[in-house]
């Protein structure tokens, strides 16, 4: 076999050299755009927190609230009455044809140990007939197992026992999975302990395939968008229909 010519390989080094160029130049771009991405959300933080506390002025017949993070702010969605609690929300008006208040306790970029300090002691002044507690995705950036099992403790202890707690939701990354079985290991055992219901929040989102990050995600690649939201409220759906039951009950309501 005769070696290319000079020119020849003039030519695979140019092409190789224009290949790796185009490469450096869009990775540069994506890496510029998701910085820009996740500014421009960024900005929607204290605008979502508004809302919601705006939103916990309106009277209602059953109060629901949301302990949580940016997920429960709604952060990635098209406005904050995407995000599964808005979601879950509606849908308890729907079935009940009553009146719901929504006084969203989540903090964007809480972890388990921020809900405690922040969250808890605002929750302890409300009686409220729902509840849900979706917290404890942060914690695995700087991921410490004994910290997280303390303060989840501290939370599940300050509960009531009609609260739906969800799992951490699948993070398709093989190096955050192997983190995240483990957090979810022991939000079921403490959960247990509690009495308290954890809803399948990771399964559900795990169902939806790698896929998804193309498809329920915001362009933070991070957060979910409104798809992505349905999806989390999908996973609670079920046993909030059974609490929603619940409460009509001792109220002596019925379900329309």
């Amino acid at each position: 076999m005769r070696e290319p010519t000079p020119s020849i390989r003039s030519l695979i080094a140019t092409g190789v050299a224009v290949v790796a160029t185009g490469i450096v130049l869009a990775t540069t771009w994506f890496r510029r755009d998701l910085e820009q991405q996740k500014a421009i959300l960024n900005e929607t933080l204290p605008m979502h927190s508004a809302w919601w506390r705006d939103n916990a002025k309106h009277p209602g017949e059953l109060l629901y609230v949301a302990i949580g993070d940016s997920a429960a702010q709604g952060i990635g969605a098209s406005n904050p009455n995407k995000s599964y609690v808005g979601v879950l929300a509606d849908h308890v008006r729907l079935v009940t044809g009553q009146t719901v208040r929504v006084v969203n306790l989540s903090v964007s970029g809480a972890t388990v140990a921020l809900a405690v300090r922040d969250q808890l002691p605002r929750f302890a002044k409300l009686e409220p007939d729902l509840v849900t507690v979706a917290i404890g995705a942060n914690d695995i950036a700087q991921w410490n197992p004994a910290a997280f099992e303390a303060d989840i403790r501290t939370v599940f202890a300050a509960l009531p026992p009609h609260t739906l707690i969800a799992d951490l939701p699948c993070f398709h990354l093989p190096q955050n999975e192997v983190k995240v079985a483990v957090a979810n290991a022991i939000i079921r055992r403490v959960a247990d302990e509690h009495e308290l219901t954890v809803v399948p929040l990771h399964s559900t989102t795990k169902r939806a395939g790698f896929r998804s990050i193309l498809t329920h995600v915001a362009r933070d690649l991070f957060h979910p968008n409104d798809r992505g939201y349905l999806s989390w409220a999908e996973a609670f759906l079920p046993a909030m229909s059974a609490e929603v039951a619940r409460v009509l009950a001792l109220k002596g309501a019925s379900v329309t």
